[in-house]
């Protein structure tokens, strides 16, 4: 389906919307360009209000059966079905009509069927055939298609065929391209240079909060996003954004409240839940996470991608209730859930742990290894569970042995040594683990040492500052 969120945000589109729901309201004949009815049906399926779209394309259909958008509408809901048959029936009624239009939805066909190489040969072929002052044009249409269906290194390889085109059409589906091949501060400044052309786009904010926010600039996603909530206060991207945004700033008791702005506009919704109890865990609210929590399982359906993470966060919740049963069995729940089982049962040890069931633990953590092919990874996740339970003398032996069992290249976890050493007041070790985690893992190192330097202190000034606090 086309999802022209900026195109929807348009004043043009929100008249011709204005003038079908009006007409539809009063009761009165609605006489409109099937063509525009098609993109009222592309909205309303954008907005999950299916039976209008379903309505509007129907009445586009009667007034005109072979004009394109409403052909166009119907062949990529038959995509959406994985009717592969009805949509290229769809493909061959519009080719009688408009040829360009039947070679894009040939290729979309092949995308949609896994078969990206065949489409990108046969846009290929049509290229070499186009005469020079068409090909830009093609090229934008044939990157933007590839860029829909998340093949990125498609869209860029046709991108760099564009010979320089510098338009904000061409820039925004670049940003969106680099966004999508992980090129997130590249992203970033484009959208940056995208906005000084047009200052009130919430799209344009909203996806440089997100590009902000994938390269791990918190502050600057939130500030973009609350740009975005300006523009639109009841836009839920930007109000998830800065949510998202806040948490990763460890600002719970904010975050918490804009989840719940969230939620309270999308509550079906159960990302909102979830994050709403992740707040209140973190703020020892145990009680009121597992309420929201439940509502989140509740709001889940079959097969949610999230309902592993909710499951999670509900042992843990009941684990900090001293109700270890209550919070093995919703780890028990994950056994049939398409999860990392691994990490599952590291946390089993924990909570076991936690509730002083060691030898129980022991059980789980020794099996677990075994079936890891003793990982490494799996080995620091069992450590640091003894650290963050307060096994300090225990975590540090095997913090110990694990270094001398890993790689010299190996760059995990020598922030929480370092923690641990100053917990035992072993602050020469401290600092020489404190200088392996900023040298390693300084991403680590700022996550796991942040709290013991002032706000805002780069990770490479951690060592200076410890220096000069020991003279």
């Amino acid at each position: 389906m086309t999802d022209n969120a900026a195109y929807f945000d348009s004043e043009g589109f929100k008249q011709i919307l204005r003038q079908y729901e009006e007409s539809v309201k009063s009761g009165h004949p609605v006489y409109m360009d099937a063509d525009d009815l098609a993109d009222i049906a592309d909205y309303y399926h954008y907005e999950g209000r299916m039976e209008e779209a379903a309505d509007a394309i129907e009445l586009a259909l009667q007034f005109n059966p072979d004009a394109i958008g409403p052909l166009l509408y119907k062949a990529r809901e038959a995509l959406s079905w994985g009717d592969f048959d009805l949509a290229r029936e769809y493909a061959e009624r519009i080719r009688i009509v408009d040829s360009t239009e039947y070679l894009y939805l040939s290729g979309e066909i092949l995308i949609c069927e896994g078969k990206a190489e065949e489409a990108d040969e046969l846009f290929r072929k049509q290229f070499l055939e186009l005469p020079p002052d068409e090909q830009m044009d093609y090229v934008y249409d044939v990157a933007n298609l590839f860029a829909e269906y998340n093949d990125y290194n498609k869209s860029f390889e046709w991108i760099a065929r564009s010979q320089g085109d510098d338009s904000d059409d061409f820039k925004e589906l670049m940003a969106r391209t680099l966004f999508g091949i992980g090129k997130y501060e590249d992203s970033g400044r484009l959208f940056n240079e995208l906005l000084d052309h047009n200052p009130y786009s919430k799209v344009y904010w909203n996806a440089l909060a997100n590009a902000q926010f994938m390269s791990e600039d918190y502050g600057a996603s939130v500030t973009s996003s609350e740009y975005a909530i300006a523009i639109d206060p009841n836009d839920t991207e930007s109000i998830l954004t800065k949510a998202n945004g806040l948490y990763h700033l460890e600002n719970y008791e904010e975050a918490l409240a804009y989840y719940e702005k969230y939620s309270e506009k999308n509550n079906t919704d159960e990302f909102g839940y979830l994050h709403q109890g992740t707040c209140l865990i973190n703020l020892g609210r145990y009680d009121a996470a597992v309420g929201r929590l439940l509502i989140a399982e509740e709001k889940a359906p079959v097969g949610s991608r999230y309902l592993p993470e909710i499951y999670q966060e509900l042992a843990f919740a009941y684990s900090e209730l001293k109700k270890p049963e209550m919070a093995l069995g919703y780890l028990d729940k994950t056994e049939d859930l398409d999860c990392n089982h691994t990490d599952m049962e590291v946390i089993r040890g924990h909570i076991l742990v936690a509730n002083k069931r060691i030898k129980e633990a022991e059980e789980v953590w020794k099996n677990v290894i075994i079936n890891s092919g003793n990982s490494p990874k799996t080995m620091l996740r069992i450590i640091v569970s003894l650290y963050d339970n307060r096994y300090l003398s225990a975590s540090y032996e095997l913090f110990k042995r694990f270094f001398k069992f890993v790689d010299d290249d190996w760059k995990d976890g020598y922030s929480y040594m370092a923690l641990c050493c100053k917990d035992m007041k072993h602050y020469d070790e401290f600092f020489e683990y404190l200088k392996l985690a900023v040298e390693k893992n300084p991403k680590e190192a700022k996550m796991v040492l942040s709290h013991l330097f002032p706000a805002g202190m780069k990770v490479t000034e951690y060592q200076q500052f410890i220096e000069e606090a020991l003279k």
